[in-house]
């Protein structure tokens, strides 16, 4: 297996060392959405956010292409992968793959609740199943020698009270698991799709934070209805980590924000332009190895969000000359369609 090129050894390391907790700020696990490409150009924003691959099941592991599903540039640490499965031999394999490849954590996902993984026996539904969760986060631990994390709900279908939070993670901190990132609201197993279990079951913070309260010593991290940075200052007072999920994938300069707000880093936040000019070498290699461009620059569509020329931004980048194939021009005429935009903005106003 050749480690070399584009995927990350296991020797490289986290990116800058920090004394706040890495778990301090994350960008969750999207399906179709934070695959290699996205965590790079997310990288480039934030220099100390955790970073979730899309969730990878054990048997696209056992069975599948394992460098498509697993390689990543050295330039995303520190990066956690996700995986979706429930068999405890398939997980550790899973583990000890993603250690090979220089994963800096593994997340057991035990929140997704779409009727497909519910079929293979995993995410929300394992749930209420806490000793077969234990049993493969400790398998996941002796076969990988990494943290391994859990991702869960605060509950299931008409668990009401917090007790059955409580009893999820009991044993499975009783292993050796010491974080658990938890989306504030539980999953309906069955009647929502997903779309709807993430915006319908009624956000409670508040059951989150009284885990943290019963459980000191765990790394306890919210997810769920989260957009601000002061949002995110909020609920730090009351748990030690917090993930956000489409809010940053739709609007990415958000990311600029989290290093000086939320890990002190003084270092000045890039400008849009930086971000995009630091993409060059990233896509050129990309597009010198036959990927397409779209790959990329979709999950770069909400960089000019709400500015000057950022719908003509997206545009360009969506709606390429089809007579001819993508390359940095494109990415070049989407920057120019920003600046005559906002020159134009700009002289109107000193009018």
């Amino acid at each position: 297996m050749d480690l070399t090129t584009s995927v990350a050894s296991p020797a490289a390391g986290p990116a800058a060392a920090s004394d706040v907790n890495p778990w301090r700020f994350c960008v969750a696990p999207m399906m179709d959405w934070t695959d290699r490409h996205c965590r790079y150009f997310h990288r480039q924003l934030s220099r100390h956010a955790r970073l979730y691959t899309e969730m990878v099941t054990t048997g696209a592991l056992r069975h599948g292409d394992v460098p498509r599903h697993l390689r990543f540039d050295k330039a995303e640490h520190p990066v956690a992968l996700q995986i979706g499965g429930s068999d405890v031999p398939l997980l550790a394999n899973a583990a000890e793959l993603g250690a090979q490849y220089g994963y800096d954590e593994l997340n057991l996902n035990c929140g997704c609740p779409s009727d497909r993984v519910q079929d293979g026996g995993f995410g929300a539904c394992l749930m209420m199943g806490p000793k077969q969760v234990a049993a493969g986060v400790l398998a996941m631990k002796k076969a990988s020698g990494l943290p391994v994390t859990v991702k869960c709900r605060i509950g299931v279908d008409y668990s009401e009270d917090y007790t059955f939070l409580r009893d999820f993670v009991e044993p499975i901190a009783e292993i050796g698991c010491t974080t658990f990132i938890v989306h504030a609201r539980k999953a309906w197993l069955s009647g929502l799709s997903p779309k709807e279990n993430r915006e319908i079951p009624p956000l409670r913070y508040d059951t989150v934070y009284r885990l943290k309260q019963e459980f000191p010593t765990l790394t306890i991290c919210i997810n769920g209805g989260i957009h601000t940075m002061d949002e995110c200052l909020t609920h730090l007072k009351h748990v030690d980590g917090v993930m956000l999920g489409r809010e940053v994938y739709e609007n990415p300069y958000r990311l600029a924000e989290v290093d000086a707000k939320l890990f002190g880093d003084t270092r000045p936040a890039p400008s849009r332009v930086e971000v995009v000019d630091a993409m060059y070498d990233y896509i050129h290699d990309e597009l010198a190895a036959g990927n397409n461009l779209h790959h990329i620059t979709r999950h770069m569509l909400g960089l000019y969000r709400n500015q000057p020329g950022g719908k003509q931004f997206r545009r360009v980048l969506s709606e390429h000359d089809a007579s001819r194939d993508p390359d940095w021009d494109t990415i070049e005429a989407a920057l120019a369609q920003v600046e005559r935009t906002t020159d134009a903005s700009n002289s109107k106003a000193a009018a």
